[in-house]
């Protein structure tokens, strides 16, 4: 049944198929479809999850350094979405696999005058190379984690640039309970999905990965947001202390 389903969808998507397999969608999406989308469904997304951004971040400064300093990175910054919740003063260095944010990201900071932009690394989350071990006070990705790589291997590098005592905030989507419709319908979408939105995988089970880091505390909480008729309901949201 699945693979009927997959296989309906899979027709219905069937010009974007043919773009890929001429090469041409992948740059396309990276330069002009997925900047675009992106900077679109933040808008919705962060109406729907305000509030639980606004929980998470809210003890970012207990975690200022002994210098009075507190810097940030953050994995996957995209529109840079997440710049409002971050308390004022604090040094925030920007990376993103993808340099073709420019117009969204500019608007972002220009808004959130209040925190200081550092650098803008283009770099993948698993390969940070470029910034120095143990150098910063916390690492934020939210919605990253479903399109890298390797996830174990990025939350290797999260816990090499962070200091001692330092912390890694989240906010995913992830897999469905196996039992539930939900996962079924993430099934059939997962190809195409993953095709159409850079490589985003709607099964990965992250709360795992993140358990078998090498993380001292994890607080971690399993959430639903109301993103109807989307199959990126399920969520984990948290921080994690080195």
């Amino acid at each position: 049944t699945i693979l009927f389903f997959r296989a309906c969808l899979a027709a219905l998507a069937m010009p974007i198929y043919l773009l890929s397999f001429l090469g041409i969608w992948e740059p396309f999406c990276k330069k002009v479809f997925f900047p675009f989308f992106l900077e679109k469904l933040s808008a919705v997304y962060e109406r729907k999850t305000k509030k639980q951004k606004q929980e998470l971040f809210r003890n970012l400064p207990d975690f200022t350094s002994p210098s009075g300093e507190l810097k940030l990175l953050e994995i996957g910054t995209g529109c840079g979405t997440n710049f409002q919740f971050y308390p004022p003063g604090c040094k925030v260095t920007c990376t993103d696999i993808n340099p073709n944010f420019q117009q969204g990201l500019s608007r972002s900071m220009n808004k959130n005058q209040h925190i200081h932009y550092e650098h803008f690394l283009v770099a993948a989350g698993e390969d940070l190379h470029q910034v120095p071990s143990g150098s910063v006070d916390a690492v934020i990705c939210t919605l990253v984690l479903c399109s890298v790589q390797n996830v174990n291997g990025t939350l290797k590098e999260v816990l090499r640039v962070l200091r001692p005592g330092g912390a890694f905030y989240f906010l995913e989507h992830v897999a469905a309970d196996h039992s539930s419709w939900k996962y079924f319908w993430q099934q059939i979408c997962y190809p195409t999905w993953k095709l159409v939105f850079a490589g985003c995988c709607l099964t990965r089970e992250i709360w795992k990965n993140l358990e078998e880091a090498n993380f001292s505390e994890l607080k971690l909480q399993h959430i639903s947001v109301a993103l109807p008729w989307t199959p990126i309901q399920p969520h984990v949201i948290g921080y994690a202390v080195k």
